[in-house]
């Protein structure tokens, strides 16, 4: 544990470790589960909430794996011959909701259906897959680095959100998953501006203004926005970087939606809540990801939002 802020110096590694240990579980494999939460053990300090939760949980896996085996389930299966397995798994019920993401799938539709009815079929479904492609830029972010996470999930007429497991991830790795998101849609905005050059309709250059505005106003460092997260990260200087990005964008581009990120990075010198390490990769990451949004605004045509 760090002698200065006291927050964990292996985090990271914590965090997979706790992974692989659920994997393991899962799998029914409780004496792998157990060597793996003892290893993590070495890297927490004895006293710390986190080891004594290890502790327990170990105890716990001893227990199980000493337990007499459970009698056989589902027997009657057997009399099904090879359509067994398959009774079984629709008997649980649990296999079909994984494979399908129920949650994903049905708010997923809610969302088309609810922008489909508002801007018309082509913008509608356009717009949804550009917001898709930003949570996914999250979602891949997490998964990359060993952490669970959930899929998306879409709040008709609000937005979406990626569900993932932070506890012991450092400010760093919290900022660059939240900027994944908008990086992602970045992408997105640029493919959709070539296309707009390649086939001149408007409905691209539509969704490129708008992704494109929509991923700037994420980045606004405040609340449970992209960029409030990101700017846990930040230390006093990168985030006057940030701020100043941002005021040139708004003077440069008149797109006031850069006069808001700016107007959030104001606030965020009075939160007091500067990363005691901070991280200039990250301040660099954030301009960056906000200059390429800008440059696909200042190339589309229409101000704005952009939807026409």
């Amino acid at each position: 544990m760090c002698a200065q802020c006291h927050s964990l110096v292996h985090s990271e590694k914590l965090a997979q470790l706790s992974t692989q240990a659920k994997a393991s579980e899962n799998a029914n494999d409780l004496t792998g589960a157990k060597a793996i939460w003892t290893q993590s053990l070495q890297l927490l300090p004895y006293e710390s909430t986190q080891a004594e939760w290890v502790r327990r949980h170990i105890y716990k896996l001893e227990l199980a794996a000493n337990a007499a085996p459970p009698e056989k389930k589902h027997a009657w299966a057997s009399k099904l011959g090879p359509l067994a397995p398959v009774a079984v798994l629709l008997a649980k019920g649990k296999f079909l909701l994984t494979l399908l993401k129920l949650k994903f799938l049905l708010s997923f539709g809610a969302f088309i259906a609810f922008y489909w009815a508002a801007f018309g079929a082509a913008f509608g479904i356009g717009f949804v897959v550009l917001i898709f492609i930003h949570e996914m830029g999250h979602y891949v972010d997490v998964k990359r680095r060993g952490l669970p996470a959930d899929m998306p999930v879409f709040l008709p007429g609000f937005g979406a959100y990626v569900r993932w497991q932070a506890l012991g991830v450092s400010n760093e790795t919290r900022a660059a998953v939240s900027l994944a998101g908008p990086l992602a849609g970045a992408i997105a905005a640029v493919a959709c501006a070539l296309i707009w050059v390649k086939t001149g309709s408007g409905v691209w250059a539509a969704l490129a203004r708008s992704g494109a505005w929509l991923n700037v106003l994420n980045l606004i460092p405040i609340w449970v926005l992209d960029g409030g997260q990101a700017t846990g990260a930040l230390g006093k200087a990168e985030r006057w970087v940030v701020l100043g990005a941002s005021v040139g964008l708004w003077i440069v581009l008149k797109e006031n939606v850069f006069l808001l990120v700016a107007c959030g990075c104001v606030y965020r010198f009075f939160t007091k809540d500067f990363a005691p390490n901070p991280s200039r990769g990250i301040a660099s990451y954030y301009v960056a990801v906000l200059a390429v949004l800008g440059v696909v605004m200042w190339w589309m045509p229409g101000q704005g939002f952009g939807v026409r």
